[in-house]
Formats: structure tokens, C-alpha cells, sequence
């Protein structure tokens, strides 16, 4: 999470020069050329039954990407990580069985009401940005579920043949409404750094996290990520929320931390 949003603060100020489109571009591309140099996709072999998965699992990485590049040009790095975050919650949400469980599903979602503000002046945050946002969480959602059955024997290689679908899709669409300045030189050493961190680095250990953990806890624990996108655009963007925003995020990270320390142990998977 810290690399990601590190990452996302560095790839937002690539904005004014290649476009939100066209960082999207990079970033998927660059850290499609780290995966495949490091992982060797071309030597894993899949089953019929995990090529759905996969297809399905790339797709809604090079989506997630996409939307929320998008989503940060109009509003802030912690609302709109907050906002994506909805997707990994309705997985904790659909997995509640006691009534602790729901305790801390209910304090996430009080989190993320005040942080937006639900239902109060809604006239600082750009409704196509926070529904690029939402989007973005849905294909965060489909990640999280279709990657646990994709990486299942190949693990964090997988990532690497994950990327390459994006790319496919994503690379091509990003170029086409990228600004000008995509075609320049000076752009690519930012370009690589924000694909490492943002791409190649933390997908690789979220496989590793995604084959070990129940997808109500990967989830649950994500919603630590609001919180390190607020510090992360402050620090870097000089981005500033209101002291019920920041309340509202350190809700979030109280309900993460009670739902991991009350979670039942539980048998990992086995690797097949």
C-alpha cells in the first residue's frame, strides 16, 4: 500500500504532461516489460480452468488502473482511494458471519460516509470523478476474486500474465487519449519509477497475500489503503483534508486492525 500510493502520488504529477490516459499507458506498459524481464510468463502453463480466471483477473487490472487514473484528475488521492475502496468492503461485507464482524463492517462504512461527506455538501467533490472512483473499486472487487483462483498455482508470476492482458487492452486505449507530451523523453524516468512501485512491486506481493488470505481479510485489511493515499497526497501534493475526513479514515484503519485481531484462524490453501 505504501508503494502504491507513493507510487499514485508521482504518477498525478505526470498529469499535465502526458494526460491521466496516457500515465496509464505507461505505468501498465512499463511494469508489463519488469513483470515479463523478472516472472518469464511465457513458460507457465495454465489450466482450462484457471484461463477464465485469468483473462478475467487481467482484465480488471488494466480497468482498475484506468478508472482511477481518471478519477484523481478531479478529486483527491484520498477520497478517491477511499471511494475505490468500496469494492474490497462489499467483499468484507458479503463475508460477515458474527456480530463482531458486522461491528467493524458498520464502523468501515461510517468511515467512508464522513469522509466523503454522504448526504452533506457534496459541492467540493466532482461526481464524475467519484463515480470513476466507484467503478474503479468494482474491477478492484473482480481482482481481488478472480486473482485468488489465478494465482492459485503460479503465484506472483501470474501477476506478470495478468499485465500482459491489461496491456493489451489498456496500453492502446491509453495511448489513443494520451496528451502530447506522451511522445517526449523526458517523461519516462518518472514514468518507470511510478511503474515499479505502483505495478511491478505491489501486485507481485498482493498474488503472494491474495493465495494465503480469505478474500474477506485481503479486503478488510486493504481498508488501511484511504489512510496512506490521504498522508501520501499531503505529503506529496500538497492535498489537505478536514479534521471529520481525517477522523473518518482513522475509523477505517480502527475497523481494519479489530476485524484482523478478532479474525478466526482459519487453514490456508493448499498450493495444487
Amino acid at each position: 500500500m505504501i508503494s502504491v500510493q507513493g507510487g499514485a502520488s508521482l504518477a498525478k504529477s505526470l498529469f499535465p504532461v502526458v494526460g491521466a490516459p496516457g500515465v496509464t499507458a505507461l505505468r501498465l506498459g512499463l511494469g508489463t516489460v519488469i513483470l515479463v524481464v523478472i516472472f518469464k510468463p511465457w513458460r507457465l502453463r495454465f489450466s482450462r480452468e484457471q484461463r477464465l480466471p485469468l483473462l478475467i483477473y487481467g482484465l480488471a487490472l488494466g480497468a482498475m488502473n484506468y478508472l482511477f487514473y481518471l478519477s484523481i484528475r478531479t478529486i483527491p488521492l484520498g477520497i478517491a482511494v477511499a471511494l475505490e475502496f468500496t469494492g474490497p468492503l462489499s467483499l468484507a461485507l458479503f463475508g460477515v458471519r458474527r456480530f463482531v464482524d458486522i461491528l467493524w463492517v458498520i464502523l468501515a462504512l461510517s468511515g467512508l460516509w464522513f469522509l466523503l461527506p454522504l448526504g452533506q455538501d457534496l459541492s467540493r467533490i466532482d461526481v464524475k470523478g467519484a463515480a470513476l472512483a466507484v467503478s474503479a473499486g468494482a474491477s478492484w472487487a473482480v481482482y481481488i476474486l478472480a486473482g485468488q483462483r489465478a494465482g492459485t498455482e503460479h503465484g506472483p508470476a501470474t501477476v506478470a500474465m495478468g499485465s500482459v492482458i491489461a496491456s493489451i487492452v489498456f496500453v492502446p486505449v491509453g495511448l489513443t487519449f494520451a496528451a502530447s507530451g506522451i511522445w517526449s523523453w523526458s517523461p519516462l524516468p518518472v514514468a518507470l519509477v511510478v511503474a515499479l512501485l505502483s505495478s511491478a512491486l505491489p501486485y507481485s506481493l498482493e498474488m503472494l497475500a491474495l493465495t494465503r488470505l480469505p478474500a474477506r481479510t485481503f479486503g478488510t485489511l486493504m481498508s488501511l489503503e484511504p489512510a496512506m493515499a490521504a498522508v501520501s497526497g499531503m505529503l506529496f501534493l500538497g492535498e489537505v483534508l478536514t479534521l471529520i475526513q481525517w477522523l473518518a479514515l482513522l475509523a477505517i484503519i480502527f475497523a481494519s486492525t479489530g476485524a484482523t485481531l478478532t479474525m478466526r484462524t482459519r487453514s490456508l490453501p493448499q498450493q495444487s
